[in-house]
């Protein structure tokens, strides 16, 4: 017999199932205890008795289902155990049915690679305490600027936003981002580079970026110039950036689109990161906690791209994984000479210090001390 309790493991994979349709095998980890969902997984692929929390309804049938192979093994709902969905929430249903063609799946690849991306994600989010539930968050609009969101930390996927007009369906839109984040007066577009370098297409990341940026500022009041990228490592990161390099139109380069992009990993320290990124006014927060007032950069300083200048030296944090951030750094340590430091977390070391070379000093700090500084809790 398996129970779907709040808070327990089943009812936390019914629930991202019901939002993303499949989800990667491969990618349990990202939840949890992967022995321990594997398990998990093992027993709902088998005919049992599933009952709900309180044990005023149940059914017997299997709970899941593994399509695919090898790395491309997908996780679903079985057909059987659809009706659970309405014990998550009364729309939660409809939502399905409606995302995912009546629970119809098309085989190929491609699909496929783009509901474990969103999927992905999606976990990432629900692991760092943001809603991503469609049908408990208030539906955004794009009739007028109103305060739509609320300070709720909220995901709200491509395929959801693309119905809001209907212009989005036009396929050059949101072809990689996977959805938007909306934050403590911020708001990020969200990609899943995965382990691959992702090849973007210019025009379409700009008319996306528009799009959303019109999206936030009617229902945030807010502008958006920033996204989230999550993957396997910083050096897919950017090998994912210089793949997006256009010589002829340098305008459509993916940090040029977006000055600041956030490189999150897809795994438990990521959560932690994203933790940060969501910390009201996070920046100010930790420069605050890093660095002397004296020290910190003001406008009027020059051109470096820093953070503070301490003793001589431009110093550059690197705590949020912001890529773009890091490559202007470089540019300047090039260009203009001097001494440099970037400050980074030690699973960010390898990569700083590689990309860095010689131009840079790279120093380490705990997330454990960062949080600690920040006043944050785990």
């Amino acid at each position: 017999m398996l129970t779907l309790r709040p808070g327990s493991q089943a009812f936390l994979l019914v629930s991202l199932l019901a939002v993303t349709g499949e989800f990667p095998l491969r990618s349990l980890h990202l939840l949890g205890n992967e022995r321990v969902l594997r398990e998990l997984v093992r027993r709902g692929s088998g005919r049992q008795v599933i009952r709900n929390s309180d044990g005023s309804a149940q059914i017997d049938t299997r709970l899941c289902q593994i399509s695919g192979k090898s790395w491309d093994k997908s996780l679903r709902l079985y057909k059987g155990a659809l009706p659970v969905l309405d014990w998550l929430h009364p729309a939660a249903y409809r939502y399905y049915m409606d995302s995912f063609y009546g629970h119809r799946f098309t085989g190929d690849s491609a699909h496929r690679e783009r509901n474990h991306r969103v999927a992905e994600a999606a976990a990432m989010f629900v692991r760092s305490g943001v809603e991503i539930r469609p049908y408990l968050l208030p539906a955004l609009q794009t009739e007028s600027i109103r305060q739509t969101v609320t300070e709720r930390h909220a995901f709200y996927f491509a395929r959801d936003l693309k119905r809001l007009r209907a212009g989005e369906q036009n396929k050059t839109m949101f072809t990689r981002t996977v959805g938007a984040l909306f934050s403590t007066e911020s708001c990020y577009a969200v990609y899943n580079t995965r382990a691959a370098a992702m090849k973007w297409n210019g025009l379409g990341e700009f008319k996306a970026l528009h799009s959303l940026n019109e999206f936030a500022r009617m229902n945030a009041g807010v502008g958006m110039d920033s996204a989230i990228l999550f993957g396997a490592s910083e050096k897919t990161a950017l090998a994912t950036l210089a793949a997006s390099a256009h010589p002829n139109r340098p305008e459509f380069r993916f940090d040029r689109i977006y000055p600041h992009i956030h490189f999150v990993p897809l795994d438990s320290f990521g959560t932690r990161m994203l933790k940060l990124l969501l910390t009201p006014d996070w920046n100010g927060k930790m420069l605050n906690a890093l660095f002397d007032p004296e020290d910190r950069f003001k406008s009027g300083m020059g051109l470096t791209e820093r953070d503070a200048v301490v003793g001589g030296v431009s110093v550059l944090s690197h705590f949020d994984g912001d890529i773009p951030r890091l490559m202007r750094f470089r540019e300047a340590a090039e260009l203009y000479g001097g001494k440099y430091e970037v400050l980074c977390f030690p699973e960010q070391a390898g990569f700083v210090t590689e990309y860095m070379g010689a131009l840079a000093a790279v120093r380490t700090i705990t997330i454990d001390e960062i949080e600690e500084a920040m006043k944050l809790e785990t």
